[in-house]
């Protein structure tokens, strides 16, 4: 993905580690080079310095990765935008973009504007022009970066020859990039094609012959979803001998028009239904196309929703919401009785509609949760030691 010279630069902090080296492609235009940053915990202490320490631990670190990209001279502030997505609701995510304008603008970057992306026309001066380009190229990358993301945590613990997972990811992306790069392979019936085609690849893997335990790991969306965000929790579970699990976005995304979109009004509400229909219908066929080759993965998400009733309240929509508590309940019932939740220090969603019901999940469904708390001033040692008692016990 080559650079034009008449392009601004658009920054996007490292969020979500198996899905962004597809979904950069879905930023990319005649106006903006996307950059996914680097990840590494050296950002912190530029973002503590630029944020207050109550807010949550992923505006320190997104703050942290944009001024030190800034400064670094790679990027001429003055064609360079900042990108920071938000949902749109009682989350403290949603104050992200006007603390970041604020901490740039305190950093010594007035002239950087920061750029926001939601659905509910917040901040609309500010908004990323959405086009249905960029839209078909996200809803590629979502599930393809789903289903590698599914396969690699599958089989990554097993490998004989260490490393064969990993190449086989990398050169997905490569041949998926150049598809979303030149808009081929475009439809949704080559979508479906490459589930089956990219499952059987990594069926084809040569694996060890034993039983890991596997650990599920459910929590707030930076945390769960980023390696920086949870300490690397998932590669402390597998070299500990486990096989660690994080369901797909997807379910998050289906989630997240479940939970809000459907309450806008009428005429949006039906359109959101709509897509929620057909997000759904490929995540069955993502599904099916894991579990044919004997893969491992929990329901779809209306169908988890329906297993959890009795069990998890539907009306906690802010944030990750009923979702948390339906993912932990989801993988009791599917043979994961182990679950191991992370989020911010903090995060009153998750600390309502996940840590207040998980002692109720787990003496109903007959499993285990333990909770993990990830915070600037909190230190991984912490959050591995309360892994162990998951592992142990």
């Amino acid at each position: 993905m080559k650079k034009k010279t008449s392009r601004q630069t658009l920054l996007i902090p490292a969020m979500l580690d198996a899905h962004f080296p597809l979904m950069k492609y879905a930023f990319l235009s005649k106006e903006y080079y996307p950059v996914v940053l680097g990840q590494g915990l050296e950002v912190l202490p530029t973002g503590l310095r630029y944020t207050n320490n109550d807010m949550c631990w992923p505006l320190a670190m997104m703050t942290g990765q944009m001024i030190d990209a800034l400064r670094s001279g790679k990027y001429d502030p003055a064609r360079t935008k900042l990108l920071m997505p938000s949902v749109g609701d009682a989350c403290r995510g949603s104050n992200y973009t006007e603390l970041l304008r604020k901490s740039v603008k305190n950093a010594g970057f007035p002239q950087t504007r920061v750029l926001t992306m939601n659905l509910k026309h917040i901040d609309q001066e500010n908004q990323l022009p959405i086009t249905p380009v960029m839209v078909w190229r996200a809803l590629f990358a979502l599930f393809y970066g789903d289903i590698l993301m599914l396969l690699v945590q599958q089989v990554r613990p097993y490998e004989k020859r260490k490393g064969d997972t990993e190449r086989l990811r990398d050169r997905w992306f490569a041949a998926l990039g150049e598809d979303l790069l030149k808009c081929r392979n475009f439809s949704l019936n080559d979508m479906v094609r490459r589930f089956r085609r990219i499952t059987a690849s990594f069926a084809k893997i040569p694996r060890n012959d034993v039983k890991k335990q596997r650990i599920a790991v459910v929590g707030e969306l930076y945390t769960k979803y980023c390696s920086d965000g949870n300490w690397n929790i998932v590669k402390f579970l597998e070299d500990s001998g486990c096989e660690s699990f994080t369901n797909g976005l997807s379910w998050y995304v289906i989630y997240y028009i479940d939970a809000q979109l459907v309450k806008l009004p009428e005429a949006a509400a039906l359109g959101y239904r709509a897509v929620g229909r057909i997000l759904e219908k490929l995540q069955k066929s993502m599904i099916k196309a894991l579990t044919d080759d004997g893969f491992y993965s929990l329901p779809p998400l209306h169908t988890l929703k329906a297993e959890a009733q009795g069990i998890v309240s539907t009306l906690g929509s802010v944030g990750d919401g009923w979702l948390i508590g339906s993912e932990a309940a989801g993988y009791m019932h599917h043979g994961c009785p182990k679950v191991l939740a992370v989020q911010p220090f903090g995060c009153m969603p998750n600390h309502v509609f996940g840590r207040g019901i998980y002692s109720s999940v787990a003496r109903k469904c007959g499993g285990q949760i333990v909770s993990i708390d990830i915070d600037s001033s909190g230190t991984p040692l912490n959050a591995y030691n309360r892994a162990r008692m998951l592992i142990d016990s």
